[in-house]
């Protein structure tokens, strides 16, 4: 497992979220970030803690003492704290392609290690390897994901990337450069 999370801006927007549901204390958040993260990544006391502790600066939440856990420091979300919550929210729709590209971009680059003379990574026993059974691997994890959280069978999808965008009406990033031809290879 790695022992760092994901950038501290989505850590933030996780933490509002964690605490919409109930009021928690840092440890508690960690794990459901873990658990939210499938065990991939695991924040650190040192960036969720500075983050509560932010909130409650702008008075986002409030700290409850609890007589039954004297030594535990709970937060809870105030009004302003629903207020950015929703705020957060409406930019989070902005992620989704933020999320694709990374996600996408990985796995790009880690096929790239696989096949690509001009990288000479060796293996190591007992590691992951740069190779083909891993990447299928890798996939099978993400179509066993997307039919766990959908309910669904995972059925392929045989458009290009471009009539994809178009058949969704997702913005292709025309205004940016298209940065993928759905090749695996970056345009000029």
């Amino acid at each position: 497992m790695r022992k760092s999370g994901p950038p501290k801006g989505l850590i933030a927007y996780l933490v509002l979220e964690l605490l919409e549901e109930k009021p928690r204390y840092g440890y508690e958040i960690l794990t459901e970030i873990r658990e939210q993260s499938g065990g991939h990544w695991e924040p650190s006391y040192g960036s969720v803690y500075p983050i509560l502790y932010k909130f409650e600066e702008k008075g986002w939440t409030d700290r409850l003492e609890r007589e039954d856990e004297p030594d535990r420091k709970y937060f809870e979300l105030t009004e302003a704290g629903y207020t950015e919550l929703e705020e957060r929210r409406e930019r989070s729709t902005e992620k989704a392609r933020d999320f694709a590209d990374v996600i996408l971009g990985y796995f790009h680059v880690y096929a790239a290690f696989s096949t690509d003379e001009r990288f000479e990574i060796p293996d190591t026993d007992g590691e992951w390897r740069f190779d083909e059974t891993c990447s299928a691997w890798i996939v099978e994890q993400v179509v066993r994901h997307h039919e766990h959280y959908f309910d669904t069978d995972f059925e392929r999808i045989e458009a290009t990337p471009e009539a994809f965008y178009e058949r969704h009406g997702i913005d292709n990033g025309d205004d940016e450069g298209d940065r993928d031809g759905g090749d695996g290879r970056d345009e000029e």
